[in-house]
């Protein structure tokens, strides 16, 4: 009966040994599965690219990475010393069968208590030199001979806006940036608590209402780098989302003098009932510099057709998702707003107008227009 009692027992070790050793391959497997950090900017199919604060792309993720890498060493350090003392004492100070260790259990030793204190707080003074220089050097203004742009951001339920003020205009959920050239963000909510995060460029900073924080940021070269509110905000705050699209300095200036220049109304065609129509629904929250409509509620949308998303930045710019987008906003993105909140000035998303398809046509058309 032992022995059938031992063996069952090796079987069910053997099965742990089999179940932990897949559980570690699917660890690995899964670990494998992200995409690309990042992609050039002429590619918009962006959706497998992921928020990697452990590539930093820019000078402050590049302090926060190596802050991070050695709290890390100095973790691993730790682990090590403190689990080859345990292995040790499990290995050397086993209970033996008919064998006794002769090993007293020790209560209240003075000497130990002190030295397991001391280590601990050593360690962690040494940590928090670099901690305190590193969160100081990363919320220090950029100097002016450095000649950072200016940007202001404003958090709104659910989408972030972007202010040049040099250039005199405003864009949405899409920020544009010159690469090796730091960017400083005035940033501020309309609403309520959100949080400004693009990972590879540098860490996350509350935007808060009534209160104007500042994040500085900076991409090493061109390319496209994600970013999302970090600080929860209501129903849709997964989708409120940014892009960060970083150019070379001549190509960043040629977008910021497209983008102040005004929209043209159309004089003909659907385009031109679209208008119409815009007028009548759109115009109290949207904007389109150059025309009549110059609401701040939403997304400002004089050159919409240039941008590769919208909602947030959770939607890819196309027809398909405009005319889906027009006819039902909520089924494409959680919001509960009514007419109700519109005339009382709350602001909480898209409502759906109960546009014809005509309507909503005439809609794309006009802002196909916009680029």
């Amino acid at each position: 009966m032992r022995v059938e009692e031992r063996e069952s027992g090796r079987g069910r070790g053997r099965r742990r040994l089999v179940l932990i050793a897949l559980l570690g391959a699917a660890v690995l497997v899964l670990a494998a599965c992200s995409g690309p950090d990042t992609l050039d900017i002429d590619s918009l199919d962006l959706g497998g690219l992921p928020q990697n604060s452990l590539d930093p792309a820019g000078p402050d993720s590049d302090k926060i990475d190596g802050l991070f890498r050695l709290v890390l060493w100095i973790a691993v350090g730790v682990f090590v010393v403190v689990e080859a003392a345990l292995l040790y004492a499990i290995v050397v100070f086993r209970r033996r069968k008919g064998h006794d260790p002769g090993v007293r259990q020790v209560h209240g030793n003075t000497r130990l208590e002190i030295m397991w204190t001391i280590i601990p707080s050593v360690v962690l003074a040494v940590i928090a030199v670099p901690t305190i220089a590193t969160l100081f050097d990363i919320r220090e203004a950029p100097a002016a001979e450095e000649n950072a742009l200016q940007v202001e951001v404003i958090g709104h339920q659910w989408w972030w806006e972007f202010r040049y003020p040099e250039f005199g205009f405003s864009t949405a959920n899409e920020m544009h940036i010159p690469a090796g050239r730091p960017v400083y963000l005035s940033m501020t909510s309309a609403d309520v608590i959100h949080s400004f995060w693009v990972p590879r460029l540098n860490g996350k900073r509350d935007v808060v209402p009534g209160r104007v924080t500042n994040l500085t940021i900076e991409a090493d070269e061109p390319g496209v780098y994600l970013g999302q509110c970090a600080e929860f905000c209501g129903l849709a705050h997964a989708d409120m989302r940014q892009r960060v699209f970083a150019h070379s300095e001549g190509d960043f200036e040629s977008w910021a003098i497209a983008q102040a220049a005004p929209a043209a109304v159309p004089a003909s065609g659907s385009a031109a009932a679209g208008w119409e129509t815009f007028q009548v629904v759109c115009a109290s929250c949207h904007a389109i510099d150059g025309t009549s409509a110059g609401a701040q509620l939403a997304p400002n949308l004089t050159h919409f057709a240039s941008r590769t998303t919208f909602a947030g930045a959770t939607l890819s710019n196309t027809e398909g998702h405009l005319r889906e987008w027009l006819r039902d906003p909520s089924s494409l993105k959680p919001m509960r707003p009514d007419r109700n909140d519109l005339a009382e000035g709350r602001i909480l998303g898209m409502p759906n107008f109960g546009l014809s398809d005509g309507e909503i046509d005439d809609l794309i058309a006009l802002l196909e227009t916009l680029e």
